[in-house]
């Protein structure tokens, strides 16, 4: 029997041991609680930056609208320009086609 009495007093120290490095691993209420307040103000930073984007890409599309808009404008103009003198092209970078030339 006495053999018995140091091997369960080492048992129980290693039992006592792992319930307290358990305890120290487990979360506390106020553990999950600021958990949980972190990952609320994290879901709304998220939030305002999806709006924030929304936003900016409301305005780009608006302003590349825009853009189109007024390149297909000067497209107009340009081919208004070029109609009669297609040597014109040359400035814009392109040769003038065969059936743009005059005879």
């Amino acid at each position: 029997m006495s053999d018995q009495t140091p091997n369960g007093g080492n048992l129980i120290n290693f039992i006592a041991t792992t319930v307290e490095a358990m305890r120290d691993q487990m979360a506390t209420k106020g553990d999950i609680a600021r958990l949980e307040a972190q990952i609320t103000a994290a879901r709304g930073d998220i939030e305002q930056v999806h709006l924030r984007l929304d936003s900016i890409d409301k305005t780009l599309r608006a302003r590349l609208d825009q853009m189109e808009g007024e390149i297909a404008r000067l497209r107009s103009v340009v081919y208004l320009l070029v109609k009669d003198r297609p040597e014109l092209l040359r400035l814009l970078g392109q040769p003038p086609t065969s059936s743009e030339t005059h005879p």
